[in-house]
């Protein structure tokens, strides 16, 4: 019986959420009323570390695929 794995769809959604902070932190110029962020850009921050998560999630969601296969019986 196969299960959901649900670190996959959720790797996915923050590689895609982190890509798109990525780009807002390289390319959207900060607002002047930012001022809580002490001028650090939270964008770039925020999505280097949602991006990674995302990786993580996605690696070991492709390890366990795999060692799935391996455990399968060869019928």
């Amino acid at each position: 019986m196969a299960f959901f794995d649900l670190r996959l769809p959720l790797g996915w959604l923050f590689l895609i959420i982190g890509g798109l902070l990525i780009f807002a932190g390289f390319y959207v110029s900060p607002v002047p009323s930012d001022g809580n962020s002490l001028g650090m850009n939270i964008n770039l921050i925020w999505g280097v570390v949602l991006f990674a998560f995302g990786c993580i999630c996605l690696g070991f969601a492709k390890s366990y695929a795999r060692k799935r296969r391996q455990q399968e019986p060869k019928t």
